[in-house]
């Protein structure tokens, strides 16, 4: 029976967990603190079921999915409302334009009949049905592509918004291989960027089809009982397993030998066959001083918060049809999106309350960043309502919020980011194996992400081939 360390039980730590365990490994995970789940948390209270971490995950990833099922979370399973989002500039918010994918393009009229563009702006678009295809040698920025490609307006005012929230990365700076290569691909393989996503929504919905969705589906899954629940049951089942899963456990040193690896935990030294570290980047060195690893010690990584309110549906003035709004960072505020959470996630909020999650916190602010590490809660929420006011019609104060703080949580993935991660994982293989470090900083942000790889990990070790 093999023996398995595990150091950190987010959501990848312990997936790794359930998937070695149940396939017969000895299993411990030492966790630093005295939560798991990583980032993920549920406020459940009054009737309220609030993340304070992620939020959902996008339904088209199956992994964690298919582990839903596997522990019987599968009845619990909930998709989010549809409806119009927004996008914020310094004209008011506009209607994400139909026949986009995060932001971008796949129609002549998804450009033609918006407001976020200028006349210029519309004709510069165009070229891309005619512009050669974009030259890269192995990596460069999806803004730099997407500039190219479509120009400056689209770029600023269409695609930042959505695709810079998701990683917490400047477009400009962030890796296009790395986060969105299916863009480039398509570009290659149509000659046009536009004409390559419209024959990608074109194939989805034509599956779509196929399936008799009558209705138009949500993108994202949730759990009834928030996130937070599928982590409890992640957990049990991986104990079920036979995994031991230890809080307040932090790891000391991991120290390569001929036939394995000694792990120290308070004082105690022991000795596994192979370990899994599932850990933010920030950590590695707590324990590992190996130079392989030189390049975590300086990756860059954002501070971000985010902030609940809640509030009594009379308080906020809310026609539109719709679950949120993103913010172009031309618009110059603190905040970076806003969801109508109670319009989004019907089983989140009791009847007749309102629930608002705002995101705060960019890459390269120092400001933002001093204020999210060292400002009082309501210093950050003074400064979210601020945004929050010229936006939206809302009455009083909140009956209660709560602000979330992630120092450093977001890892940039930055131009030749890939390349280096792949490089990286080589040298390990040949130099450490049995020491697998996997998680966020490597390839996988989106929490399915996470799944996929701790899954891939555990197959790994167990030498498990999957067709």
């Amino acid at each position: 029976m093999k023996k398995i360390a595990i150091v950190g039980a987010g959501i990848t730590g312990l997936s790794a967990a359930y998937y070695l365990s149940k396939q017969g490994a000895s299993v411990d995970v030492f966790e630093a603190t005295d939560h798991l789940g990583g980032k993920i948390k549920t406020y459940r209270k009054d009737g309220f079921v609030i993340e304070l971490g992620p939020e959902s995950y996008i339904s088209r990833k199956q992994a964690l999915t298919d582990l839903a099922k596997e522990i019987g979370m599968e009845s619990h399973l909930v998709r989010n409302e549809t409806g119009q989002a927004y996008i914020y500039t310094k004209r008011g918010l506009t209607k994400v334009p139909k026949g986009t994918m995060l932001g971008v393009p796949t129609t002549l009229e998804s450009i033609l009949k918006t407001d976020l563009l200028s006349p210029v702006g519309k004709l510069r678009g165009m070229l891309d049905f005619v512009l050669p295809t974009v030259k890269m040698k192995r990596d460069l920025s999806a803004g730099e592509f997407f500039r190219k490609r479509l120009g400056n307006e689209i770029t600023e005012n269409m695609i930042q918004p959505l695709l810079s929230g998701v990683y917490s990365t400047e477009i400009d700076e962030m890796s296009l291989m790395s986060t969105y290569p299916f863009f480039k691909i398509q570009e290659e393989k149509f000659g046009s960027l536009i004409k390559g996503m419209h024959d990608q929504v074109s194939s989805s919905n034509t599956n779509a089809s196929k399936n008799d969705q009558s209705k138009k589906q949500g993108m994202f899954f949730q759990f009834k009982g928030g996130l937070e629940s599928f982590i409890e049951r992640l957990v049990f089942s991986a104990m079920s397993h036979g995994a031991s899963i230890l809080k307040n456990t932090p790891v000391e040193n991991i120290e390569p030998v001929h036939d394995g690896y000694l792990v120290t935990i308070n004082g105690k030294t022991i000795k596994y066959d192979e370990v899994v570290v599932t850990t933010m980047h920030h950590a590695y060195k707590e324990f590992l001083d190996i130079k392989e690893l030189e390049y975590f010690k300086h990756m860059k990584s954002t501070t971000v918060a985010n902030i609940v309110m809640a509030f009594d549906e009379s308080q906020v003035r809310n026609n539109l049809e719709g679950t949120g709004f993103v913010i172009s960072r031309n618009a110059r505020t603190s905040i970076t999106a806003c969801t109508w959470t109670n319009k989004k996630w019907a089983h989140s909020t009791p009847e007749g309350k309102a629930l608002l999650r705002l995101y705060i916190g960019k890459p390269n602010d120092k400001e933002l960043n001093m204020l999210i590490n060292d400002g009082t809660d309501a210093e950050i929420v003074q400064r979210a309502r601020g945004d929050l006011d010229k936006i939206m019609n809302i009455d009083g104060e909140p009956e209660f919020f709560i602000v979330t703080r992630m120092p450093n949580a977001a890892p940039n993935y930055l131009v030749g980011h890939k390349d280096i991660i792949d490089s990286i994982h080589e040298e390990l293989d040949k130099n450490y194996k049995g020491l697998h470090i996997i998680g966020a900083p490597h390839y996988a942000v989106g929490l399915p992400d996470c799944v996929k790889t701790a899954k891939e990990t555990a197959n790994k070790i167990m030498q498990v081939h999957e067709y």
